[in-house]
């Protein structure tokens, strides 16, 4: 099972990450905070102070069309916040 989905690389997670070393990813639903930790730790070479999850439902939605009405649905995520120690950074763009 692979924990870490993607990075989350937006204008305010970047101002986090360089203010206060707060950084974002997508994670698997069904992954609790040890397991990001281990994760963020293994793939990164870094020390963890935090781990802070956010479950978000999926969005639903209903289009009416000539065929009838369509619902549809998009995916729930899990956002993961990682506090790393002072001094340590993450560098996304390292291993491309």
């Amino acid at each position: 099972m692979s924990v870490l989905i993607k990075p989350i690389i937006t204008e305010k997670t970047t101002a986090d990450s360089e203010l206060n070393n707060r950084y974002s990813f997508i994670v698997d639903t069904k992954a609790n905070k040890i397991q990001i930790k281990d994760a963020i730790e293994a793939t990164y070479g870094v020390s963890v102070e935090k781990v802070r999850t956010m479950n978000y439902g999926p969005k639903r939605s209903t289009r009416y069309t000539k065929t009838g009405i369509q619902h549809g649905k998009t995916n729930a995520i899990k956002k993961a916040i990682i506090q790393v120690a002072e001094g340590d950074i993450i560098d996304y763009y390292s291993n491309i």
